[in-house]
């Protein structure tokens, strides 16, 4: 059962309340939030022990892999930006245990939850994060940029509301080929106020797509409060006047936000009738490891901590005789090991080749004459997709460029360039380089 309802057949949300709240346009005060999401109460019974099992440690994996990587954010194993969806398990693994295998996913760049809970190995996110070749995007994505194409996780993206025309596409794509395939699609909730989100609930609702659109509210759009970033704060209701029908749930309570995203997706894919859900929910550490959190009070997070997920659902499953502590505790130890083998992992997997710069950049079909790609490090200037055959001065210069900015793998390169000079001795003299024209047809 949903918490709030509204009509999933039709056109808008019937269901919803009018005039809520001191504005009578959608605005919510946190009391009135509290009171209709009924936050730590007991919605729905409990799956059968296996499932109960199963999401508990997800979760925990989830929470455990987090952690970790904020703490190998700290000691620079990690590059770029970094942002984890700690306090946000429930919202992730409810939702995601409701799609069928083949059905797609796509998400934000706070999506290191989703492919774990998806079934991408932990190792391969940690060998992503710390942009090594065995990651699950060959160290080329890093953290917000995750990818698995074998469990249909479709990725990250690290533009606000940049993957919501594509999952219509994704979605369009599942009803031309007439699969009984659909995608869910996750934003947060500054997404709402992009011009993507408008154009694609349009788009998916005129060509009624089987497409379900969650809302992940942790309440800031970076370090604005969603009261002061949408005027409508009550986002299930922000998609009605495109003609899709918005329902919201207990992002907190993982079995909520199942039944709820179960029934949004079996309306869009037995109906055609695409579906927008607002977990309602909070993140527990900043909107990156970069954020201050200038923006929040200390006493708001700890109110917020108090409905930890995992804490929760752990706790009923004990009281009810599912787990004892013991084994929570059993689960939570299993959790923190694979993450310890995760990060063994991808700190023995090797950085990815230099001469790999250029590779998936383009296809290369050759109806198309032209450099697609051009480097231009050495005096020799050559195609980018050419990297691999380029002479060795070339070579000498990226490694070189590597090495001062003490990036890759020092061990690697010293291994390559022992392995470099021991083919020279075995070649013997009088070779032509590739260093000469030649090589590339002509000096021109």
């Amino acid at each position: 059962m949903a918490t709030s309802d509204a009509t999933q057949a039709g056109d808008g949300a019937e269901g919803k309340d009018e005039g809520k709240g001191d504005q009578g346009n959608g605005a919510q005060n946190p009391t009135e939030v509290a009171q209709e999401i009924r936050f730590g109460e007991v919605k729905h019974d409990l799956p059968d022990k296996d499932t109960c099992l199963t999401v508990l440690q997800k979760m925990l994996l989830i929470r455990r892999f987090e952690e970790r990587a904020g703490e190998m954010y700290a000691k620079a194993k990690i590059g770029g930006f970094l942002h984890l969806c700690i306090g946000e398990e429930a919202t992730i693994v409810g939702a995601t245990q409701a799609l069928r295998d083949k059905d797609y996913l796509m998400s934000t760049y706070r999506e290191h939850g989703q492919a774990i809970a998806r079934g991408t190995p932990p190792e391969t996110v940690m060998a992503e994060l710390f942009g090594r070749v065995d990651g699950c995007s060959k160290g080329r994505g890093g953290s917000m940029h995750l990818f698995d194409m074998e469990r249909r996780f479709l990725g990250g993206y690290g533009i606000v509301g940049g993957s919501l025309p594509l999952s219509a596409g994704v979605a369009l794509a599942c009803d031309y080929m007439e699969t009984e395939d659909a995608i869910l699609s996750m934003m947060g909730d500054g997404a709402t106020n992009q011009g993507t989100f408008g154009e694609t609930m349009n788009l998916a609702a005129l060509w009624k797509l089987p497409v379900v659109f969650v809302i992940i509210n942790n309440q800031f759009g970076m370090g604005t409060a969603l009261h002061r970033h949408s005027a409508v704060t009550d986002l299930s209701l922000k998609a009605q006047g495109y003609g899709v029908p918005g329902t919201r749930c207990d992002g907190m309570d993982v079995l909520d936000v199942h039944s709820v995203v179960t029934d949004a997706l079996k309306c869009a894919r037995e109906e055609r009738k695409p579906q927008l859900v607002e977990a309602v929910t909070y993140r527990f550490r900043g909107h990156s490891m970069a954020d201050p959190e200038e923006y929040r009070s200390k006493d708001e997070v700890e109110e917020w901590r108090g409905r930890d997920p995992i804490q929760a659902f752990g706790k009923r499953l004990v009281n009810e005789g599912v787990i004892t502590q013991d084994q929570f505790e059993e689960l939570d130890e299993k959790a923190i090991k694979t993450v310890d083998e995760a990060q063994q992992f991808a700190d023995q997997s090797p950085f990815p080749d230099l001469d790999s710069l250029y590779d998936d950049v383009y296809v290369y079909t050759g109806d198309a004459p032209g450099w697609w790609t051009v480097d231009e490090r050495s005096p020799e200037v050559h195609r980018g997709e050419k990297e691999r055959e380029a002479g060795e001065l070339p070579h000498q210069l990226a490694e070189a460029g590597a090495a001062y900015a003490n990036v890759g793998d020092q061990e690697a390169r010293n291994r390559r360039q022992s392995q470099d000079e021991d083919d020279e001795e075995e070649s013997g003299e009088g070779e032509v380089s590739g260093d000469e024209p030649e090589a590339e047809g002509g000096a021109d």
